[in-house]
């Protein structure tokens, strides 16, 4: 009875968890190279591929074994999920924002330059007449903050969001542009 414990229950969990790590790590790998984070993409390798094998390794073992299939294709389910959720947990990266408002737009000018938001205004033509937009590039952790100030000074505006993959200079909310070793996107503005 110990033998089908561990082949139908705990070998399971275990191929569960480990692809659930292997999945999440493997998604946030992905997402980091997109938005030009190289620095880590190596390391989250390195890591991804060993929970890999050491999952793929218990499934190969014995293909008669259901139950350890069918864990192992919810773990890749649920780490897929697991590593988006990782994502907009640590709001990595910087994006741009693209503000076409509905309504006058000197207050929301002015509320985003008050909390430090850098803001270009272009003026432009649209389908209905006159337009502005506003663009604006920000860290994700403050996209939150950013959108609460265009939706309470400028309900309905039609807004993109978009992944910037690297930025030289700017104006960016109470942070300090600190240079390092490891800050690649730094090196791409020279």
């Amino acid at each position: 009875m110990d033998g089908f414990y561990y082949e139908y229950i705990i070998l399971p969990i275990l191929i569960f968890l480990a692809r659930i790590a292997d999945q999440s790590v493997g998604t946030l790998r992905l997402i980091l190279l997109a938005r030009g984070m190289k620095f880590w993409v190596p390391f989250l390798g390195f890591f991804e591929v060993i929970i890999w094998l050491l999952a793929v390794g218990q499934i190969i073992n014995d293909l008669t074994n259901w139950v350890a299939i069918i864990a192992y294709g919810a773990g890749f389910a649920t780490g897929n999920l697991i590593g988006i959720m990782l994502d907009e947990k640590l709001s990595l990266g910087t994006v741009v924002v693209r503000i076409i408002p509905k309504f006058d737009t000197t207050n929301l000018i002015k509320h985003l330059s008050e909390q430090n938001f850098g803001v270009t205004v272009m003026d432009a033509e649209g389908v209905r007449g006159h337009v502005k937009i506003i663009m604006s590039i920000i860290k994700r952790k403050d996209l939150k903050l950013f959108i609460e100030i265009v939706n309470k000074h400028n309900p309905n505006a039609f807004y993109t969001i978009e992944d910037v993959k690297a930025v030289s200079e700017g104006v960016f909310r109470n942070s300090v542009r600190r240079k390092s070793i490891f800050s690649f996107n730094s090196r791409l503005s020279k």
